[in-house]
């Protein structure tokens, strides 16, 4: 078993997440299949934004590197291409990944940028007080929604698979083990993969939302879940409130960005030492 000290900045601890919150499970399952792939710590760069899942960062026990907000993948991207022989992990939220973020994510995605992101999915803006996110739920109750979000919420696996991504895939806190899976192909993966962790928010989300403990949030992750291999079984009524997890998308067609970009260098190199530019 991991021993999950050994990959922890201790003298950071105790975090700052509410109770209940889910950040600290998603931790610790990136912690497990990084322990699992036998990487060593100074072989992986984190990168964060700004928001809760940001805070992961103060704690992992990586080279970590916190940026503005949004632009995390923008640096990391810089970093990937400085450094192509580190592994580099993006760790967002739905406002700092899929919002003021979302332009980066989707570029990154078209890009095939080598870069493993993980999108902690809370449907909302937690630190800054409850507002709803372009993740919340259509009709989910939030401090600036306080009659129902009339807005319907991005699928954000589709739009990165849409964009470009090689490697999709969408876990739940509460299905621990299948996300730690995940993380783990996500970080073998050669080209941008994505995993979508949906987690909980018992007091940003919860308690406006029927849902006050994070029991009955766990339970919701556990009823509303469907694993995509079984997907045929169900109707299209049956899957209107439900959502899929697992492996979406596999892709292991498209050139990886940092492949394109040496072949061009080196096809330029070629031309100049004959003369050509």
């Amino acid at each position: 078993m991991v021993n999950i000290k050994n990959y922890l900045r201790l003298n950071k601890l105790p975090h700052i997440w509410c109770p209940g919150c889910g950040n600290g499970t998603v931790v610790r399952a990136l912690i497990t299949a990084i322990d699992k792939l036998g990487f060593k710590k100074d072989e992986i760069v984190v990168f964060t934004g700004i928001g809760c899942s940001a805070r992961t960062n103060a704690i992992l026990d990586f080279n970590t590197i916190q940026t503005t907000h949004g632009r995390t993948l923008a640096f990391a991207t810089g970093f990937k291409l400085m450094r192509p022989e580190m592994k580099v992990i993006v760790i967002t939220g739905d406002g700092d990944g899929a919002a003021i973020g979302g332009n980066h994510l989707i570029h990154a995605a078209r890009r095939n940028v080598d870069i493993t992101t993980i999108l902690i999915n809370n449907s909302i803006y937690g630190m800054t007080g409850g507002q709803y996110s372009p993740l919340s739920p259509q009709g989910a109750y939030a401090t600036t929604a306080p009659y129902g979000n009339i807005e319907p919420p991005f699928d954000i696996c589709e739009l990165v698979k849409a964009a470009g991504a090689t490697f999709v895939g969408r876990g739940t806190v509460y299905h621990i083990h299948l996300t730690i899976d995940l993380i783990t192909k996500a970080l073998s993966h050669k080209g941008f993969s994505f995993v979508e962790v949906i987690s909980q928010c018992p007091v940003g989300y919860g308690r406006r939302n029927n849902m006050r403990s994070p029991y009955e949030m766990l339970l919701w992750q556990k009823e509303h879940a469907i694993m995509v291999k079984q997907a045929d079984k169900y109707s299209k009524e049956d899957l209107k409130d439900k959502f899929l997890i697992g492996e979406l998308w596999v892709n292991h067609e498209r050139t990886e960005f940092m492949d394109s970009y040496n072949a061009l260098v080196k096809r330029l190199s070629e031309g100049m030492k004959g003369g050509e530019v």
